[in-house]
């Protein structure tokens, strides 16, 4: 699977912005797809996921209510739509593939076979 992550940016403190991750490559109907950020100095970390097939979403508790992943299994395009950014929201995103769900480790970086390069967002206090 070829991910391509875009749509990163500037934003001041509670703007909003859109990242687009193009998947290619393979059938994604058993895939899991999520998004993940890592800041300067610090682990990469679990924003959201959501399952290709049946579209089921997991968020961290920090962007739940203000971030939303979604999937368009037409364009096999996965999107994050981050409204009401702050700037601990800063950090290079990525946009990642796990061949297979499951539940219990899919906040964990592991499964996810598949990595696109990152996108930067950086929002200003």
């Amino acid at each position: 699977v070829q991910l391509q992550a875009s749509g990163g940016g500037l934003v001041q403190a509670g703007g909003s912005l859109s990242l687009s991750c193009a998947a290619s490559g393979r059938t994604l109907s058993s895939y899991v797809m999520g998004w993940f950020r890592q800041a300067p100095g610090k682990e990469r970390e679990f924003v959201a996921a959501v399952k290709w097939s049946a579209g089921f979403t997991y968020y961290t508790d920090s962007v739940k209510g203000r971030f939303t992943i979604s999937r368009d299994k037409i364009k096999n395009m996965v999107y994050l739509q981050m409204n009401s950014l702050k700037p601990e929201d800063a950090a290079v995103y990525y946009c990642a593939a796990a061949p297979r769900s499951i539940l219990t480790m899919i906040r964990s970086p592991s499964p996810y076979h598949y990595w696109g390069q990152g996108t930067q967002v950086t929002v200003s206090s």
